[in-house]
């Protein structure tokens, strides 16, 4: 079987809704031109310009439910009314061409993953996962109500369950308190840096080589 790469990284970012996660993995994707994001799957329906196979990979209700009773997915959850899943096919698939994987999911779904990986050796030694939070619930607040995307209950009900994810924060191996996205971007590619010259992904040059 192929084995992942020792520099290869599966990176999990979680926020709450409104967070930040999605816009720091955006430019982290544009920064490291070896990362590559894993497409999620999901039932709800597209919003404007985006593409299946492209942003998510967008399936009936049942045909999900086929995936799950499957066992295809790494994780898979049920968010406002929705399922969302990765599978792992698509995880592996890239880490076993040498990519790095990041992954933009909740909190739920890094719990899941975090679960699974403890008895895959391939995976768990790929895993880095990173909570980002932010500096306040008000400024949380302002931004969920500056996407002009939910209803005022809607808005209230992603408040009360961001308290309940921040709380998770000490489950994941990195914490940033989101400030700039500069800021946020330069913390996160850090720590990608310090993860890859960890010991057991490092590697000494061959100094049997010949001058």
């Amino acid at each position: 079987m192929a084995s992942v790469s020792k520099t290869g990284l599966l990176l999990i970012i979680s926020a709450p809704s409104g967070g930040g996660k999605t816009t720091l993995c955006r430019h982290l994707l544009s920064a490291n031109p070896n990362t590559i994001r894993a497409i999620t799957c999901t039932t709800r329906e597209p919003r404007a310009g985006e593409k299946d196979g492209v942003d998510y990979y967008f399936l009936e209700a049942g045909d999900f439910l086929k995936r799950v009773q499957a066992g295809n997915f790494l994780e898979h959850a049920t968010v406002y009314g929705n399922s969302y899943g990765t599978l792992k096919s698509e995880v592996l698939s890239k880490l076993r061409q040498g990519r790095d994987v990041l992954l933009n999911i909740d909190v739920q779904g890094a719990a899941s993953i975090q679960a699974k990986t403890a008895d895959d050796e391939e995976l768990k030694l790929a895993l880095v996962t990173l909570f980002l939070a932010p500096p306040s619930m008000a400024v949380l607040e302002e931004r969920l109500r500056g996407r002009n995307q939910d209803s005022a209950a809607t808005i209230q009900k992603r408040l009360s369950v961001a308290r309940h994810e921040i709380g998770q924060w000490r489950h994941f191996d990195y914490l940033i308190v989101s400030s700039t996205i500069p800021d946020d971007l330069a913390k996160a590619q850090g720590i990608i840096t310090a993860e890859k010259l960890r010991q057991f992904r490092a590697k000494l040059p061959d100094y049997t080589e010949a001058k």
